[in-house]
């Protein structure tokens, strides 16, 4: 930007270009704002909820507005996240560079951002999906905003906080459908839950240095050790297992069997990762756990899936 601007460029075609790389540069931000790789994440699982719990009569149109309407909460609740944490954002290692901390966007139009698209993803889960599925996805939102974003500086009970938004989008998806709430539904959002502390403490304890900096609550920083991230981790891990199973005891599944055969092998693998890192608690144990957990989640929903077909 500083070359562009030198009085060297004299041409209406350079001009033009950096016009252009600018708007790229700001589009850009504002995806980073969004958080998209949760985004994503909670796309992908509200879609498998939906289809499996209507595979056969789910329509399509359907799915696009109820990926859209998520999307755009979803994306809401990124922004109004960095724009609450932009001041712990900047002691960060890994966030320091988001748009906020480094003034390549304003307070103001963060907060807009993030209201325009509540707003227009709220209406579009009322009006083209259904209020049931549009109130998970404010539930969803709350849970983030409200409770878990302001608890990470008081209380490492944040990582339970945080768990709950991170099954919501379970129901949502499920909900979707026009299925109702059963079993499955909330063996999945178990799952969801718990999931997330195996994959969490791994995260917890590679970035604890970065955590205490920014006066995060995390259970990595309150417990040094490490100990108490790793029993969180292992419980988690172990609870998840029968969980992950009650959708193979529905008697819609069409190979319970082998689908239970699967969930428990997936379940183990990530449970002796958890073991692992609970017993020696250091940064090679936590990047086992944690590709541990993000093999275990699409390969579940994979397979819960094909059961559904």
């Amino acid at each position: 930007m500083t070359r562009l601007s030198t009085s060297t460029i004299k041409s209406r075609p350079l001009t033009i270009s950096a016009d252009r790389s600018g708007l790229g540069a700001r589009l850009r931000d504002y995806i980073e704002l969004a958080k998209p790789r949760i985004v994503a994440l909670e796309l992908v699982t509200v879609a498998a909820a939906a289809y499996v719990a209507s595979p056969r009569d789910l329509s399509v149109w359907l799915l696009v507005h109820t990926l859209v309407g998520a999307g755009l909460v979803a994306a809401s609740a990124g922004a109004i996240n960095q724009w609450l944490e932009r001041e712990t954002d900047s002691r960060m290692q890994r966030t320091a560079n988001r748009p906020l901390p480094q003034g390549r966007l304003s307070t103001s139009a963060v907060l807009l951002f993030g209201a325009v698209t509540l707003l227009l993803g709220t209406l579009q889960l009322t009006l083209l999906v259904n209020p049931v599925a549009a109130g998970f996805g404010l539930a969803t939102w709350l849970v983030y905003v409200v409770l878990y974003t302001p608890l990470k500086s008081l209380s490492p009970l944040n990582t339970a906080v945080g768990a709950v938004s991170g099954a919501l989008p379970v129901l949502l998806g499920w909900t979707a459908s026009g299925a109702p709430i059963d079993s499955r539904a909330l063996a999945m959002a178990g799952v969801l839950f718990l999931w997330q502390f195996p994959h969490f403490m791994a995260i917890a304890w590679l970035h604890r240095d970065d955590y205490a900096r920014a006066g995060h609550r995390m259970l990595t920083v309150v417990d040094p050790t490490g100990l108490r991230a790793g029993a969180q981790a292992v419980v988690a891990a172990l609870l998840l297992i029968p969980v992950s199973l009650v959708p193979a005891l529905d008697s819609v599944s069409a190979s319970p069997v082998v689908y239970g055969v699967w969930a428990i092998i997936l379940g183990t693998a990530q449970l002796m990762a958890a073991i692992c890192f609970m017993a020696s608690r250091n940064d090679v144990s936590a990047r086992r756990l944690l590709r541990s957990t993000l093999l275990y989640l699409p390969c579940w929903m994979l397979l819960l899936v094909m059961v559904a077909l």
